[in-house]
């Protein structure tokens, strides 16, 4: 499975006191993307207006002429990437700051420099973990090679997706207004920057506003559409780490469970409680696959495997009763003492690698309860009781949740605005629990009239074996972003997302639909399982 970084991002928070600002663009020389060549800047110059509370402290512009661009590789976000036919562009990089806020966000704006070239729509792209968003990889200049102006933003806490001490500042508090920016308030204020560029660039406004952001990025699509419904015609948010103040302390609940119980299970043996759980459950959807279609079917136990051995690394292992009850707490999902659950396990079936390392805590969850609830950074994570643990995971809710919890079911004002939102995550994710993005959608059902409603603006498609954002065994989504764009632009809201398996040159080798929530695709019981047409959609 190919592992990957979580996307993360946050909510809602209150703007500082309105600041009047107006700055101009003033066109830069600099080497075009993927070339060493200097070009003579032909970016044209418009003024740049501040969002209310914002000042403009800075206005950047830089020609790139296109053609094939090499973007270097940002690991351990993405490899090194290269991008054909891509129009000539100008990039406008605008700086931010707040009063009393001390800080420094910076507001990327890509546009076709050809107006021919611009299709009127605006992308917007998202974060990773505690990256707000990547300033610098491929996700901008593919959005203007497909006609998009394309923008992001850094929320001014840096470009690293593995450092959250950007949280804490130096007297033991948590920087609020940093906080702020990366929850809710920077993705707002960027929308506002690109749109107002876009429209002085062209002579013409955006037509249509797009996001598109997977994990933190997903998470920020639902703040968005919860706190700024006016801001995007059509949201993507993939994998979404909403519910933010819970989630980010459950995934610490492995370490939690391994520390109580007193067992140091290798992940060669948590892999095998997996592949067992998959080889008894597989053939519930009708179509033996090695994949686990709807994991809340499957009620494998796991003292079944106890007394198997397994060969890890050259060793012979023996599966003890005491390590197979520590995994099923762990698919269970933590609870407080007193037993009552607290949040969501992950899905059976879905890798261990990152939530479930005796000596590594998931990195996400270890730096939140560091940095930000117990605001310690010598906290050692790994030795957290069922007690201190349900402490945390309380006192986490208590300070955060209206900040950065991204909870909010009232999707009211986004459907008044005739917003649409697809939401879809692998029933394999290894890092943000798939029930809590159900848990979600639930809640906004039973807020706004049902499910038959809320499908008018707002569809979640569960795609089966699919890992955090991208990977697993599964069917892979082909092109949500066009489904998104063919709901808002022609009505046709979408039934089901296509997806399909590709082997390791991309080549398609089988295609499935992935069918609307709550209903799950199953097979006809005739037809090549490798096609979509041998499927049907029916109830969970």
């Amino acid at each position: 499975m190919k592992r990957r970084l979580l996307l993360l991002a946050a909510s809602m928070a209150a703007l500082l006191t309105p600041l009047a600002c107006e700055a101009t663009l003033a066109p830069s020389a600099s080497a075009s993307a993927g070339a060493g060549d200097a070009v003579k800047p032909t970016c044209s110059a418009v003024p740049v207006s501040a969002p209310a509370g914002a000042r403009v402290v800075s206005v950047d512009v830089t020609h790139h002429d296109g053609g094939t661009v090499t973007v270097p590789a940002q690991l351990p976000l993405n490899p090194e990437t290269t991008i054909t036919d891509v129009p000539a562009w100008c990039d406008v990089v605008v700086t931010l700051t707040h009063r009393g806020a001390d800080d420094h966000v910076t507001v990327k704006v890509s546009l076709p420099e050809d107006p021919k070239k611009w299709s009127g729509r605006l992308q917007a792209t998202g974060g990773s973990a505690y990256l707000a968003g990547n300033l610098n990889g491929p996700e901008l200049v593919n959005a203007v090679k497909e006609g998009y102006v394309a923008t992001t933003t850094d929320a001014g806490v840096g470009q690293n997706a593995l450092d959250a001490s950007w949280g804490l500042k130096a007297d033991g508090t948590t920087d609020v207004p940093l906080l702020t920016n990366f929850a809710s308030r920077s993705t707002h204020e960027m929308t506002l920057v690109a749109k107002d560029i876009a429209a002085r660039f062209y002579g013409r406004p955006v037509t249509y506003a797009y996001w598109n952001g997977c994990s933190t990025g997903g998470r920020q699509g639902y703040s968005e559409a919860q706190n700024y419904p006016n801001d995007y015609d059509g949201v993507l948010a993939a994998a979404p780490a909403v519910n933010w103040d819970r989630f980010a302390v459950a995934t610490l609940w492995p370490q939690v469970v391994f520390n109580e119980e007193h067992v140091a299970p290798t992940l060669c043996e948590l892999d095998a409680f997996n592949a067992a759980a998959v080889k008894a459950c597989d053939s519930l959807d009708g179509v033996k696959d090695g994949i686990i279609d709807n994991p809340q079917d499957c009620t494998w136990n796991p003292r079944k495997l106890v007394g198997t051995k397994v060969v890890c690394d050259g060793q012979t292992l023996t599966i003890t009763a005491e390590v197979a009850d520590a995994v099923r707490k762990i698919w269970a999902g933590p609870v407080a003492p007193n037993g009552k659950k607290l949040w969501y396990g992950p899905n059976i079936g879905a890798d261990f690698t990152y939530l479930a390392d005796v000596n590594q805590p998931f990195f996400v969850a270890d730096s939140w309860a560091k940095y930000f609830v117990a605001k310690n950074p010598a906290l050692d994570t790994k030795k957290l009781t069922y007690a201190s643990f349900a402490q945390l995971f309380a006192a986490s809710q208590k300070q955060f949740n209206r900040v950065i919890g991204t909870d909010d079911p009232d999707l009211s004002g986004f459907r008044a605005a005739g917003g649409k939102l697809l939401s879809w995550q692998g029933q394999s994710d290894q890092l943000v629990p798939t029930q809590g993005t159900v848990d979600y959608r639930k809640r906004v059902e039973r807020t706004m009239g049902g499910g038959a409603r809320v499908d008018d603006f707002y569809r979640l498609f569960l795609l089966p074996g699919v890992a955090h954002c991208q990977g697993g065994p599964g069917p892979q989504a082909t092109d949500p972003l066009g489904a998104l764009v063919t709901w808002v632009e022609k009505g046709h809201a979408p039934a089901t997302l296509a997806t399909a398996v590709l082997d390791a040159d991309g080549t398609v080798t089988a295609t499935r639909n992935a069918c609307r929530y709550p209903q799950m695709a199953r097979y006809t019981g005739h037809g090549d399982p490798a096609v979509a047409g041998s499927y049907r959609c029916s109830a969970a």
